[in-house]
């Protein structure tokens, strides 16, 4: 009877070798899958930056309208949230939530005008330097 138990003992687990199978297996699917999920993650933060940019446009649009220019560079998009002292038929905030929301990487965007034609809105990417390419490039309203 203990011969009959031992050997019902050992069909029970795995051998080193059908373990070693298996991780190889595991470790291939994850050096095929891993790469392209991690390439639509950081494309993913791309496109939110292109979306929140978007919408402090139209935050700056409404601004406009109402107080019959863009804010200043020296007011920012801050004046989209919080009324400047010289904002005559500011009826904001033009944004939901108390503040302006940072990039997906975790930096302010960038706003400039100059008084003349459309401001501009940029975050420099995830390298937060100017220029580059995939996730590093620059994403920025249209002009």
């Amino acid at each position: 009877m203990n011969s009959h138990s031992e050997d019902r003992r050992r069909g029970r687990g795995f051998t080193l070798i059908e373990l070693l199978v298996v991780l190889a297996i595991l470790g291939l699917l994850i050096g095929l899958v891993g790469p392209r999920f991690l390439g639509q993650l950081g494309g993913a933060k791309s496109k939110t930056a292109a979306i929140q940019i978007a919408d402090l446009e139209k935050g700056l649009e409404l601004f406009k309208l109402d107080v019959g220019r863009f804010p200043t560079g020296d007011e920012g998009l801050a004046a989209l949230v919080r009324q400047p002292a010289n904002a005559r038929g500011w009826n904001g905030p033009y944004l939901k939530g108390s503040s302006i929301p940072d990039d997906p990487w975790g930096r302010p965007y960038r706003y400039a005008y100059t008084g003349v034609g459309e401001p501009e809105i940029v975050t420099f990417g995830a390298d937060g330097a100017q220029g580059g390419e995939g996730e590093n490039a620059d994403v920025r309203n249209a002009r």
